[in-house]
């Protein structure tokens, strides 16, 4: 790779900023999107990460003047500066790191979001705004190109796809068309997937009773992992950003560090 270009921290956040939405797209309170701590006037090297815990932070503090996370530092709120949440911090601006966080939206975006892109990756055709957040999509909704529309090869591809076995809540068919996919914590939108005639919500992760709903609603849970399930959106940013300002781009796998 060409030596990193040095630019602006304040013209990349710019950049995320716009091309992300991050004003106008709503967010739980604690999500706090967009430069959650600062860092150097300039940047080469930007890491990307799901999350900003203190095994990803100080694994880039050396290398990386940016770190872009999907799941940032305040989901508790306001809170001490104690324990993990200070060496979370004290790592940042020890290793002159800057931090930005975008949640929702790096989920929704149509072409950089989580859902967006595992979407793609199913190749589903078709694709419409599906998961409903305070009036915006926090996923996507498409059809299956499987010939046989079997759920057993929709299951397969997902499973290849993520590179991890799936769990099912069983409640739609053996074939599948309509696929609905909200990345994460998705399995809220059950309901929503049954009235627009979902056979099959692919998520990451649910609760006990989203098992009996899905029984009920006749929709067919997919489970591939709060974390696989969002790997993607932050791992194409550090790719767009080195494609716009020439600056190094690099996914780290916070999963590593568990």
């Amino acid at each position: 790779m060409a030596t990193p270009r040095a630019v602006c921290l304040d013209d990349i956040t710019g950049f995320l900023d716009e091309y992300l939405n991050t004003e106008g797209t709503p967010d739980y309170p604690g999500a706090l999107n967009g430069l959650q701590v600062a860092g150097p006037e300039v940047v080469s090297r930007c890491a990307a990460a799901v999350d900003a815990s203190e095994s990803v932070i100080e694994a880039v503090a050396e290398w990386a003047d940016l770190l872009i996370v999907h799941h940032g530092l305040f989901w508790g709120g306001l809170r001490p500066l104690t324990g993990p949440r200070f060496r979370r911090v004290k790592a940042l601006i020890d290793g002159r790191t800057a931090l930005y966080s975008s949640h929702l939206p790096l989920d929704n975006h149509p072409e950089a979001g989580n859902a967006a892109i595992l979407a793609r990756e199913l190749r589903l055709s078709d694709l419409e705004p599906f998961g409903d957040y305070h009036g915006t999509n926090v996923g996507w909704r498409g059809r299956t190109d499987l010939a046989r529309r079997r759920l057993g090869d929709l299951r397969a591809r997902l499973s290849q796809v993520l590179g991890r076995d799936v769990t099912t809540l069983p409640g739609g068919r053996a074939t599948t068309e309509s696929v609905a996919v909200v990345t994460g914590a998705g399995a809220s939108t059950l309901e929503e997937a049954a009235a627009v005639g979902a056979d099959v919500l692919v998520t990451g992760e649910a609760q006990h009773h989203h098992a009996i709903d899905a029984a009920e609603l006749g929709v067919t849970v997919l489970l591939g992992g709060h974390y696989e399930t969002e790997t993607f959106g932050v791992s194409r940013i550090a790719e767009i950003l080195t494609e716009r300002f020439g600056i190094e781009g690099r996914f780290v796998d916070s999963a590593a560090g568990r």
